[in-house]
C-alpha cells in the first residue's frame, strides 16, 4: 500500500474536536467523490466531522456495506485510496475529521468474494485461515461434520441440487485450481484432490505437480505452481481436449456424473446442503441468524493482527479520526477487545503525520443497553452510538397520561392480552427453538462439556442443562454478561440473579438444581485463569451463552415483540425499553448527568441506518399519547368502517385482509408517516406512499412471526393485506377513510413537528456528540431499511442552508422543513463557538415554577465561567393553536425557571441574538418560538463586569477586582 498523507501541518487549518458527526452510508450510488463534493455544505451546517459507514471491501452492489469481504481494503465500488484521500484532504481544509465504521464481528460468507472464506473451503482445518471464522470443526454432534463444516446455500435439499444440473465442476482458468460452481456461490475443490482427478482422465504430467504439492514450502505455495502449469497446459489444443473431458466425467446429467461429483464433494472440508439446515445443524457461529454472514475470531491475536491492519494503517496516516465498532456484543470478549484495539489505535496514533487530530482517537461501540444496564467504564471507549438516548428523548416526550386508554385500546382490538415483557419472553421462547437452536445447542454442549469433566456433575445430562438454559435464556433481561476468569462482574450479577429467579418458576425441584449449578458455571464461581482443561471448558460455556443472549434479544425485542406488540409503536425501536411507555423530567436528567459524568463524548443521535421508524415519524407518534382517548375513539371507528375495503376471504365468510392488531398498526404508522405535502387527493404522491407503507407492512408481518415469516411467508395473507394497503390509500373505495385520517394528521402534525424539533435541540445540546444521519436535516418521516437508506436530495438542501433566513420567520413555514435545518446550524455553530461548554461542560437539569412547569424541560451546562441554557416544551399540543408551532405567550401564564444565580448579566437569546434575562416568564422568553437557547460567554461576562467594576472605582474610587466573579 501507497504511503499517503495529507497535507503538511503547514497547508492545513486548525482542526476542530469532535463536537458533531453527519452519518453517510456509503455505497455504489454514493461514493467518496460525491461526499467530497458536498464537504463545504457540511460544513455550512456546522458538522465537524463525517461518519461513513463501512468503507471496506464488500459484496458487489452492497447497499450499506455490513457485508464486507475484506478488511484489508477498501470497497472499489465507492471509490479508492486516492479518494479516500482527496476526501480527507477535502475535510482537513475546512478543519473537519472522518470516523469510519468498523465491522469486527463477522464477513459476508457464501458467494466468490471472500478471499479468507473460499480458502477455509479449499484447505479446511489445515489452512491457514482456518481459525479465522468461529468454526467448531469436531465434536459437534454430528459425524459427517467431523474436521468439515456446514455450507447451507443450497437453493433446494442436496440430492435434488446434485442432480438439478445447477452445480457444475469447472476450472478457475487464472489459477488453474478446480471449483464447483453454482449460482453465486464458488465451492473451491481442494488441490489435494486435483492429482487423482487429473490421473483417472489420463492427464498423469499435469496429476504428478499435484502429488509433489505437500513437498513445497508450504501448500499453497505448492498449489500455486501446480495450478498455473494446469493453466497454462489447457490454454493448448490437448490440454483444452483434455480438460472438457475431465469436465463432462462430472458432469450431473447421467447418474455416472452425478454419483463421481457427489463422491468428490464428499472428499472436501465442507458439507454442501440446503439453506434450510442452517437453524438446526449449522457448526459454525454466524451474525444473528443470518447464515450469509460468517462470524469471525478476533479474540485470536493473529485474526486480531489480520483484520484491524488496514483499519490502524489508516489511522496512522492520518486518514481516519475516529472509529464507529458494529456489533460489539458477538465478541468472545468485549471488553478485551476493546482494550486492545484502544492500545493499538493509540499507538498509531503516535505516528500522525502533523494536521491530522490530536489523540485519543474516539471510539464508539453500537451496543444496545437495556433497563438499568449502563457502559462499562473500564472498556477504554468514548462511548456508544447513541441508542440510549433515542429511548431517554422518545420516554420523554410520551405522555404519561396516554398510557391507560392506549393500552385498553390495544388489549380489547388486537386479541393480544400480553404486556410486552410477556410478548419478549414469548417472543424469545420461540426463537431459540427455531432461528438460534444452532447456538443453542451450542451452549448446551458447552456446558455438557463442563458437566462430564467433573466426576460431582457428569450425571447432570445434557437434557436437563437443555431445559434450564432455555428458561435462563428466555428470562435474561439483557443482551450479555461480560463474565470472564475472575466470575460475574459486580454490575451484572443482579442482571443473572433477576433472570434465575424468574427461571426457577418454570423448573422442576430436580432442574432448580441444575439451575444452581449452571449459574455457578456461567461466572457465579470463577472459572480462573489458568489452563486447567475444566478452566477452558467454563471459560468456553462462559463465552457460548454470552453468545445466545446477544442474538436472542436482539431478534426477541427488536425483531419480534417490537411488532407484536404496538400499544404505540414510536416506542418500539432499536435500543428502545418498550416495557416503559414514559418518563419523567426528572429520570431524563438523571440520564444525562451520568453521561456528563462519565461519557462526556458519547454519541447521541435520534436516528440511524437501523431504525425501525425514522425520527420525526416517532415524534408524531409520541404526540398521540396526548390524545388517547380521543386516537381510541377514532381508531374504533375505521376498524369499523374498513370492512368495505376488504376482498372476499375463505369459506368461513371471514373478510382477507389484516388481522385488527396488523390494522391497529397499520394506522399508526400511515398517521405517522404521512408525508406533511401529501394530499389525500394526489394520485401520483399516494401511489408512491401507499408502496412505502405495503413494502413495511411486509417487512412487520414477517417480523411478527403470526401470520407470516421470513423463512415460509404466507404470500396470500401478505397480497390481501397489501391490497388492503392499495385500496385505502389509492382507491376510490378508500376515499373516505383516506380522508379521516388524513384530518388525524392535519391535527397532530404541528405538536408532532413539535417534539420534532425540540427533539433535535435536545440531541445537540445534552451531553455527548450529536449524530445527524443524512438527510434528516429536513423531516424524516422514514420507515424500517431499506426505506431509511433511500437517495438524500443534497442539492435540495444545499439550496436551502444558502437561504440563511433566522428561525422565527420560518416557524411560520415550518412545514417545508427549512426550520428543522436551520435551528441544527443554528446550534451546531453554537458549538463551535462555545466547544468547552459542550465538551466539558456540567450538566443541571433546570425546575420550573407555574401553571405549565410540567409542560418544560430544560438544563444548563455551563464551564469556567461559559454556559448554555436550553428551554423547550414538552407535551405542547394543547398548547399550540391550529396549525401554528408559536405558543401565545399567554399560554404559559406565570411559568418561569427557577434560576437562583444572583448574577444574570450576559445572557443571550441565541435565536433572536437579544440580552435576556433567563429570570424572565417563560412566555417571554419563547414569545417567538417553542424553544430557546440561551448562552453567556466568558467574553461577554469579562466585559460587563468590567464595566461594572469601572462605575463602581468612579462612584466609590475603589477598584474591586479581587471579588471573585459570579458564575
Amino acid at each position: 500500500m501507497s504511503e499517503l498523507s495529507v497535507g503538511a501541518p503547514s497547508e492545513v487549518p486548525g482542526q476542530q474536536p469532535l463536537l458533531s458527526c453527519q452519518r453517510l452510508q456509503f455505497h455504489k450510488d454514493f461514493t467518496l467523490e460525491d461526499a467530497e463534493a458536498l464537504v463545504d455544505y457540511f460544513a455550512g451546517l456546522g458538522v465537524t466531522h463525517l461518519y461513513a459507514s463501512p468503507l471496506w471491501a464488500a459484496r458487489s452492489g452492497s447497499t450499506h456495506g455490513y457485508d464486507g469481504v475484506d478488511p484489508t481494503r477498501l470497497n472499489p465500488e465507492i471509490g479508492d485510496e486516492a479518494a479516500l484521500t482527496r476526501l480527507v484532504g477535502r475535510l482537513r481544509s475546512r478543519g473537519m475529521g472522518l470516523i469510519v465504521d468498523f465491522v469486527p464481528n463477522h464477513l459476508a460468507v457464501g458467494g466468490r468474494e471472500n478471499p479468507y472464506w473460499l480458502d477455509v473451503l479449499r484447505w479446511g482445518p489445515s489452512g491457514r485461515f482456518a481459525d479465522m471464522f468461529d468454526i467448531n470443526w469436531r465434536d459437534n454432534g454430528d459425524p459427517t461434520l467431523e474436521n468439515r463444516l456446514l455450507v447451507p446455500f443450497l437453493g433446494e435439499p442436496y440430492g435434488q441440487a446434485l442432480v438439478s444440473g445447477d452445480m457444475a465442476l469447472t476450472l478457475d482458468e487464472t489459477t488453474g485450481l478446480f471449483q464447483v460452481d453454482y449460482f453465486e456461490h464458488c465451492f473451491p475443490i481442494d488441490p489435494r484432490c486435483h492429482a487423482l482427478m487429473l490421473l483417472e482422465n489420463g492427464m498423469g504430467e499435469q496429476a504428478r505437480r499435484f502429488e509433489e504439492i505437500e513437498e513445497a514450502i508450504s501448500l499453497e505455495e505448492g498449489a500455486e505452481r501446480a495450478g498455473l502449469a494446469l493453466a497454462e497446459h489447457v490454454r493448448t489444443d490437448k490440454g483444452r481436449a483434455e480438460l472438457e473431458a475431465l469436465l463432462a466425467r462430472y458432469h450431473p446429467e447421467t447418474p455416472e456424473g452425478a454419483e463421481r461429483l457427489h463422491v468428490l464433494l464428499e472428499q472436501q472440508h465442507y458439507r454442501l446442503a440446503w439453506w434450510r439446515t442452517a437453524n438446526d445443524s449449522l457448526n459454525w457461529r454466524r451474525f444473528f441468524d443470518i447464515t450469509e454472514l460468517g462470524a469471525l475470531r478476533v479474540d485470536d491475536p493473529a485474526v486480531f493482527a489480520q483484520t484491524h491492519v488496514y483499519l490502524l494503517e489508516l489511522i496512522e496516516r492520518g486518514l481516519v479520526d475516529g472509529v464507529r465498532l458494529d456489533h460489539v456484543d458477538g465478541l468472545a470478549d468485549p471488553a478485551g477487545y476493546c482494550r486492545l484495539l484502544r492500545a493499538r489505535v493509540d499507538e498509531a496514533a503516535t505516528r500522525r503525520p502533523g494536521g491530522a487530530p490530536e489523540m485519543p482517537i474516539p471510539i464508539f461501540v453500537e451496543k444496545i443497553l437495556e433497563g438499568n444496564e449502563s457502559l462499562p467504564l473500564d472498556w477504554g471507549v468514548t462511548g456508544t452510538t447513541g441508542y440510549e438516548f433515542m429511548n431517554a428523548v422518545s420516554k420523554l416526550q410520551h405522555d404519561p397520561e396516554g398510557e391507560a386508554p392506549l393500552k385498553a385500546l390495544w388489549h380489547a382490538l388486537s386479541g393480544r392480552e400480553h404486556s410486552f415483557e410477556k410478548e419478549v419472553a414469548r417472543a424469545r421462547r420461540e426463537i431459540v427453538d427455531t432461528a438460534l437452536v444452532t447456538e443453542f445447542e451450542r451452549a448446551v454442549r458447552a456446558l455438557s462439556d463442563v458437566a462430564r469433566h467433573d466426576p460431582m456433575t457428569r450425571d447432570t445430562t445434557p437434557d436437563m442443562i437443555r431445559r434450564v438454559l432455555r428458561e435462563l435464556a428466555v428470562q435474561f433481561p439483557i443482551y450479555r454478561t461480560y463474565a470472564d476468569d475472575q466470575g460475574l462482574a459486580p454490575r451484572d450479577e443482579n442482571f443473572f440473579a433477576h433472570a434465575v429467579e424468574a427461571a426457577r418458576d418454570g423448573l422442576t425441584p430436580p432442574d432448580q438444581a441444575v439451575l444452581d449449578q449452571v449459574y455457578d458455571w456461567l461466572g457465579g464461581e470463577a472459572p480462573g485463569d489458568d489452563d486447567e482443561p475444566g478452566c477452558r471448558l467454563r471459560r468456553n460455556a462462559i463465552v457460548r451463552f454470552a453468545q445466545l443472549t446477544s442474538p436472542l434479544a436482539a431478534k426477541a425485542v427488536e425483531d419480534t415483540a417490537g411488532y407484536r406488540s404496538a400499544v404505540l409503536i414510536s416506542r418500539n425501536d432499536v435500543g428502545f425499553d418498550g416495557a416503559h411507555f414514559a418518563a419523567s423530567s426528572e429520570d431524563f436528567h438523571r440520564f444525562n448527568a451520568w453521561q456528563a459524568r462519565h461519557f462526556p463524548a458519547t454519541m447521541v443521535t435520534t436516528a440511524t441506518h437501523d431504525h425501525k421508524r425514522g425520527e420525526d415519524v416517532r415524534a408524531r407518534l409520541a404526540a398521540l399519547s396526548e390524545w388517547g382517548d380521543r386516537w381510541a375513539e377514532q381508531v374504533r371507528e375505521w376498524l369499523t368502517t374498513s370492512s368495505s375495503l376488504r376482498s372476499a376471504g375463505d369459506a368461513s365468510g371471514a373478510l382477507a385482509g389484516p388481522s385488527a392488531a396488523e390494522e391497529m398498526m397499520l394506522y399508526q404508522i400511515i398517521a405517522g408517516a404521512w408525508p406533511l405535502t401529501l394530499s389525500p387527493d394526489d394520485a401520483a404522491g399516494l401511489e408512491a406512499f401507499a408502496g412505502r407503507i405495503a413494502d413495511w407492512q411486509e417487512k412487520a408481518l414477517r417480523e411478527a412471526k403470526l401470520n407470516s415469516h421470513w423463512l415460509y411467508p404466507d404470500e396470500t395473507h401478505e397480497a390481501q393485506c397489501r391490497e388492503f394497503v392499495m385500496t385505502l390509500l389509492t382507491d376510490e373505495r378508500g376515499t373516505a377513510l383516506r380522508h379521516s385520517i388524513f384530518d388525524v394528521v392535519t391535527t397532530i402534525s404541528p405538536a408532532g413537528a413539535l417534539n420534532a424539533l425540540v427533539q433535535t435541540l435536545l440531541r445537540m445540546t445534552v451531553p455527548g456528540v450529536p449524530d445527524c444521519y443524512q438527510g434528516t436535516e429536513r423531516w424524516d418521516f422514514s420507515l424500517v431499511d431499506p426505506d431509511n437508506r433511500r437517495p438524500v436530495d443534497f442539492n435540495v438542501r444545499r439550496e436551502q442552508l444558502s437561504q440563511e433566513s433566522p428561525l422565527i420567520e420560518l416557524i411560520d413555514h415550518w412545514r417545508d422543513g427549512r426550520i428543522k435545518q436551520a435551528l441544527i446550524t443554528q446550534v451546531l455553530h453554537l458549538r463551535q463557538r462555545m466547544s468547552d461548554t459542550f465538551l466539558h461542560g456540567d450538566y443541571q437539569g433546570l425546575e420550573f415554577e407555574g401553571e405549565r412547569a410540567g409542560q418544560l424541560i430544560g438544563f444548563t451546562r455551563e464551564h469556567e465561567g461559559q454556559a448554555v441554557m436550553v428551554i423547550a416544551t414538552r407535551h405542547g399540543g394543547s398548547l399550540l393553536e391550529e396549525d401554528a408551532l408559536r405558543i401565545a405567550p399567554s399560554r404559559w401564564g406565570n411559568t418561569h425557571v427557577k434560576y437562583s444565580a444572583q448574577d444574570t448579566a450576559g445572557w443571550q437569546s441565541l435565536m433572536t441574538g437579544e440580552s435576556v434575562d433567563p429570570r424572565a416568564p417563560v412566555g417571554e422568553l419563547m414569545a417567538s418560538l417553542p424553544f430557546c437557547v440561551l448562552y453567556r460567554e466568558m467574553s461577554t461576562i469579562t466585559s460587563n463586569h468590567e464595566q461594572a467594576l469601572e462605575a463602581d472605582t468612579t462612584q466609590a474610587g475603589v477598584a474591586r477586582s479581587d471579588q471573585p466573579m459570579s458564575s
